[in-house]
């Protein structure tokens, strides 16, 4: 399922019409977004919670001439789903 799949079937769901699918949607992962870079995190009661997580810089290699290079730390975006996600899939 794509953006526009998901802005169909909210709009269906809901009611309302494909703009403001479309419009609550993006809102809502902007406040995602926002949110993880302030350094919160994002839990959805059933469904699941969003975090940032560090990583810190590491050694690694390059495969092509086994040169080892050096690999930046950077902020990783993390999603672990709920409960009642998790069941309604098995």
């Amino acid at each position: 399922m794509n953006k526009g799949e998901l802005v169909a079937s909210i709009a269906e769901k809901a009611d309302i019409t494909q703009t403001q699918a479309e419009a609550a949607l993006s809102a809502t992962l902007m406040s995602i977004q926002d949110a993880l870079k302030s350094g919160d995190s994002v839990s959805l009661v059933g469904f699941g919670t969003f975090s940032a997580n560090d990583r810190p810089a590491r050694d690694g290699r390059n495969p092509r001439t086994g040169e080892t290079i050096k690999i930046a730390a950077k902020t990783v975006a993390k999603f672990k789903p709920g409960k009642k996600l998790s069941d309604s899939l098995n």
